[in-house]
């Protein structure tokens, strides 16, 4: 059941990432972010309202646990290190094309194995050392076809961001292995909807606080030419609501999912990033992106990974 949550949340996820795309096209980053973490908050509200002062909600999956600063403190930290993933991504996203953000953000499970490893003692066999090396090749051949539309790997901010942003997304994922592992697993056993609830309030009020930074006149020095702060213009895109609606769901299938018993961190982070394919598709049909066979060339090797990553696993 929990894997076939996993490619729910992945179809999820590359509406997401389409949605994303077009809401930045033109538009300031930080407020789409902020209208993001809005619209998600306003979902999860209505829940944790019903859930602290009825019971409706007791017994079904949508009810949302309470709890003190001791479990708080620890989804403030997520909500630290999602949101600073975001701000990194939506500014590639912006910068760059589909066609090449969802395979480098596709080889996340990757990072979630090598760090599984460094912090959770666990091993790693044959097939998942191929898994490793295929894409490593594959972000290599990837910085063949950047090349071909004047994006170099190894010069280019957004490139650089776009890293930033899977490494932490990496981290997060670790992270909430951590938060939803039961305590005799070693984690903290966390329910799956305070955390998912709140940390989408917290983010929210975070990025509140950027937004009202970034237009007081004292940083007015910033907005043309800090990479925080560009000078772009805002203008209403439907798509903004879908980013908040398919992240939202595509989060709560995810969390679902861990929550399952026998669920596998390892292996439903590697499903989730099966959303490129979705967004490649987007990236082609909609968007009519450049260089595309080779770029699915490049997408193969990452989805081969992929494939060894699962069998490794198994």
């Amino acid at each position: 059941m929990w894997l076939i949550l996993a490619f729910l949340s992945a179809t999820l996820l590359g509406f997401y990432d389409a949605f994303k795309k077009k809401a930045l096209a033109g538009n300031a980053v930080i407020t789409v972010l902020f209208l993001n973490t809005l619209f998600s908050s306003l979902i999860f509200l209505p829940l944790i309202i019903l859930s602290a002062s009825t019971d409706m909600l007791n017994g079904s999956i949508f009810h949302v646990a309470t709890g003190g600063w001791e479990i708080h403190k620890y989804i403030v930290l997520k909500s630290c290190i999602v949101l600073a993933s975001w701000v990194f991504g939506y500014f590639a996203m912006k910068h760059l094309p589909l066609t090449i953000v969802g395979p480098i953000n596709a080889t996340r499970p990757v990072m979630v194995l090598v760090g599984a490893l460094l912090v959770f003692d666990e091993t790693l066999n044959g097939w998942q050392w191929a898994g490793v090396l295929v894409a490593i090749f594959s972000f290599f051949m990837l910085s063949r076809s950047g090349k071909k539309e004047g994006i170099d790997f190894r010069h280019n901010r957004w490139v650089f961001c776009l890293v930033l942003a899977a490494v932490l997304g990496a981290v997060s994922g670790l992270y909430d292995k951590y938060l939803m592992a039961k305590p005799e697993d070693g984690g903290l056993g966390l329910d799956r909807m305070i955390v998912q609830s709140w940390y989408n309030i917290y983010q929210m009020v975070m990025m509140g606080v950027v937004l009202l930074i970034a237009v007081k006149k004292p940083f007015a020095r910033f907005r043309g030419g800090h990479p925080l702060f560009p000078q772009t213009t805002f203008h209403w895109d439907w798509t903004i609501i879908g980013i908040s609606v398919f992240l939202s769901a595509a989060d709560f299938v995810y969390f679902y999912a861990l929550s399952l018993p026998g669920a596998m961190i390892s292996i439903v982070s590697m499903v989730r990033r099966g959303s490129v394919i979705v967004s490649f598709l987007f990236g082609a049909a909609f968007f009519h992106e450049r260089n595309l066979k080779s770029k699915a060339m490049d997408l193969a090797f990452v989805l081969l990974s992929m494939v060894l990553l699962y069998i490794g696993s198994k």
